[in-house]
């Protein structure tokens, strides 16, 4: 029988028939170049920028368990000076947001009167905390989704008929409308058979809004130092949020996290290159928040 089993595993061998697990990995980190580079590097880089934009894939945590890590770690370096922003939290809520923050209200409370994302509980709200314990300020940048609505339908003139007071919560009109390449592209790829190119258009200035707004509330708050969560949509290619930041407030010293997904995670796909100052990337078969 000894021989028997020899035999077999003998004949695996050879016929390749035997498999040998690989190191399984959640994430590589990668510098703009491709290079692979530790996660020591980066927060070395990030920790001297005033602005870093953590571009995220919305429903995988290994995207949000780094966010979390980073934000610690740059909270570690510059204490009180740190603020957060996030693009999961619309202008007009940054009252319940602030009355949360500093004990005021409950946190049943919050989560009833605050716009907030169905994936809050498992990917943000640990951040949220973060910042509540430790009493880091928290800057809900982004646009009412009601008014980015309006904008997808009637674009930039409709926003025209609001009042004073609903004016506060975008970016300053007129917009002065920068074009982003890559977010027409997506949009002109999602195009329905029969829709017209003045629709997708609108689309694009909608998201111009979004980004206009969250450029617009950092370059209002920052002081020191400055962490924004958002799609990696919003901040790939030094574009979309930046390009308006850096309008509102030029001269800030910013760097970019973008998270990637990928078949293989050992090389940094060519394509992506460049979008960024670091990548996390995710092996395609991660699991997802939802």
């Amino acid at each position: 029988m000894m021989k028997i089993g020899m035999i077999i595993i003998l004949w695996f061998c050879l016929t390749g028939g035997l498999v040998v697990a690989q190191e399984k990995r959640a994430y590589t980190l990668f510098d703009a170049d491709g290079q692979e580079t530790d996660y020591a590097h980066m927060m070395s880089v990030l920790g001297e920028q005033q602005v870093v934009f953590i571009g995220e894939i919305h429903n995988c945590p290994i995207a949000h368990w780094m966010e979390y890590e980073i934000v610690r770690d740059l909270y570690a370096l510059h204490k009180d000076r740190l603020m957060i922003g996030a693009e999961m939290f619309e202008r007009d809520d940054q009252l319940v947001l602030d009355e949360y923050l500093s004990g005021l209200i409950t946190a049943e409370r919050f989560t009833k009167e605050a716009k907030l994302w169905p994936n809050y509980p498992t990917d943000y709200k640990k951040i949220v905390e973060f910042a509540k314990t430790n009493r880091i300020p928290f800057v809900a940048t982004n646009v009412p989704r009601r008014y980015a609505a309006m904008v997808s339908r009637g674009g930039f003139g409709a926003l025209e008929q609001l009042s004073e007071e609903a004016k506060n919560y975008i970016a300053p009109l007129p917009l002065n409308y920068v074009r982003n390449e890559g977010v027409e592209t997506y949009f002109r790829s999602m195009e329905m058979p029969g829709a017209k190119k003045e629709d997708t258009e609108k689309l694009a200035k909608a998201q111009a809004l979004k980004d206009a707004t969250m450029g617009w509330s950092i370059a209002q708050n920052i002081g020191s130092y400055f962490v924004h969560l958002n799609g990696s949509f919003h901040s790939a290619n030094q574009a979309g949020i930046i390009t308006y930041l850096n309008r509102y407030r030029p001269g800030l010293k910013i760097a970019t996290v973008e998270v990637v997904r990928q078949e293989k995670t050992d090389k940094l796909d060519k394509d992506v290159m460049r979008k960024a100052d670091f990548y996390i990337c995710v092996p395609t078969d991660m699991t997802t928040t939802y």
